[in-house]
C-alpha cells in the first residue's frame, strides 16, 4: 500500500503559567495508504493533541513543537509555513471534530460551508461546486439533499450535523480523514450508522483514517490497527484482532477490562483502573504507567521501557517482555 503518513520522535509541549506541560512525548507511528488506525487511551494521555499536531491546529503559542517530525507523502508538515498547511488542510488532510454544534458556522447555510472547501482548493465554478457539494451530501446519506443545502445547522439533528461535518471534511476528497471522537455527542443508534458510514467512504474512496477515542468497541468496529497511547507516549500497537485477543501492556489488559463483554453476567463487575494518569508537567523518569501497574518492579520505577515488538506485528512497551526482568520478575515483583 505504500506510506502515507510517518509521525517520528514527536514531542510537544504547552507553556503554561505552571511551568512546561509535555503533552506528547516521543510519538511514533505510520499510517498506511488506505488503512483506518484508531489511536485510543484516556482523556489527557495526548491522542487529541497528536491529531491536532497533524494538521498544525495547535496554537503557538502556548503549544511548540519541541521535536521530531511528521511526514506527510514525504513532506515534513513540521517544517511547513501557514501558507502551505492552508493547503493541505480541507484538501489533503481533513479533520471531523468532536462537537459539529460548535464545529459548524450557525450562521452560514450547510451547502455554502460545504463550497467554501471546494471553491478553496479546487479551480472550479461556482455551479460546479453547488453540484459537487450535493453529490457530497448524498455520499454520506443526507436525505433531501437539495432542501438540505439552504438549511442552517440549527435544522439539523446532532446525526445529521456530523454528517455535514463528515461532508465538508470530504468536500475535496482528501487523503488522509482524522476523526476525533467524532460519535461521542451522539446516541447508539445513530453511533452505528456514522461508523459504518465512514468504514463505507474508507471502502469507496481508499482514505486513510486516523479514529481518535477512548471508545474501545468504536475502535473494534472499524480499524485495522490500534495504537494505545498513555502520559503522551505510545505504550502498545498491533492489529485490533491482536490487541482485543492478547493485549501485552498491562495499561491496555486494564483498559479492556473496563469494557462491558456479551459473554459478562449481570451480576459481573467492571474492573476499574486505579489511580490517575501522571502529571505531565513534571512526568516520571520511569514507566508512566508505574504507581498504577499490579506487575510494577523496582526497574519500572526509574527507566522507560522502549517500544520494542511482542509478537509479529505487535509492539510493547513494558519491562514485563524485557529478557532479564522476565528472568527476574518473580523476585523483583513489589507492591505498589
Amino acid at each position: 500500500m505504500g506510506k502515507l503518513l510517518e509521525v517520528n520522535d514527536l514531542h510537544i509541549t504547552f507553556h503554561t503559567y505552571a511551568g512546561k506541560v509535555q503533552a506528547v512525548r516521543g510519538v511514533d507511528f505510520q499510517v498506511e495508504k488506505g488503512e483506518a488506525i484508531g489511536i485510543v487511551g484516556e482523556s489527557g494521555c495526548g491522542k487529541s493533541v497528536t491529531a491536532k499536531s497533524i494538521m498544525k491546529l495547535l496554537e503557538t503559542p502556548p503549544a511548540q513543537y519541541e521535536k521530531g517530525s511528521i511526514l506527510f507523502n514525504g513532506k515534513d508538515l513540521v517544517k511547513a509555513n501557514e501558507k502551505e498547511m492552508q493547503k493541505i488542510r480541507g484538501n489533503d488532510i481533513s479533520m471531523i471534530f468532536q462537537d459539529p454544534m460548535t464545529s459548524l458556522n450557525p450562521t452560514t447555510k450547510i451547502g455554502t460551508q460545504i463550497m467554501e472547501s471546494i471553491l478553496k482548493h479546487k479551480e472550479i465554478s461556482r455551479k460546479d461546486a453547488y453540484e459537487r457539494a450535493l453529490d457530497t451530501l448524498k455520499l454520506v446519506g443526507i436525505p433531501q439533499p437539495e432542501k438540505r443545502m439552504q438549511q442552517y445547522p440549527h435544522e439539523f439533528s446532532g446525526g445529521m450535523r456530523q454528517r455535514a461535518m463528515i461532508a465538508i471534511a470530504l468536500a475535496c476528497d482528501p487523503q488522509l480523514l482524522i476523526a476525533d471522537e467524532p460519535t461521542t455527542a451522539l446516541d447508539v443508534t445513530i453511533q452505528a450508522q456514522i461508523l459504518e458510514l465512514m468504514k463505507d467512504i474508507q471502502r469507496r474512496m481508499d482514505t486513510s483514517i486516523i479514529l481518535i477515542t477512548h471508545d474501545l468497541g468504536v475502535v473494534a468496529e472499524t480499524c485495522d490497527r490500534v495504537i494505545v497511547m498513555y502520559a503522551g507516549t505510545v505504550v502498545e500497537t498491533g492489529t485490533v484482532e491482536a490487541i482485543f485477543a492478547n493485549p501485552q501492556h498491562p495499561y491496555t489488559k486494564g483498559l479492556l477490562k473496563t469494557v462491558p463483554r456479551l459473554d459478562m453476567e449481570k451480576t459481573d463487575p467492571l474492573i476499574p483502573i486505579i489511580g490517575s494518569p501522571p502529571d505531565l508537567l513534571d512526568p516520571p523518569k520511569g514507566c508512566p504507567f508505574y504507581p498504577r501497574c499490579e506487575y510494577a518492579m523496582k526497574v519500572c520505577k526509574d527507566h522507560n521501557p522502549e517500544l520494542e515488538e511482542v509478537e509479529v506485528g505487535q509492539t510493547a512497551a513494558c519491562w514485563l517482555h524485557h529478557p532479564m526482568a522476565k528472568a527476574t520478575r518473580n523476585q523483583s515483583t513489589t507492591t505498589v
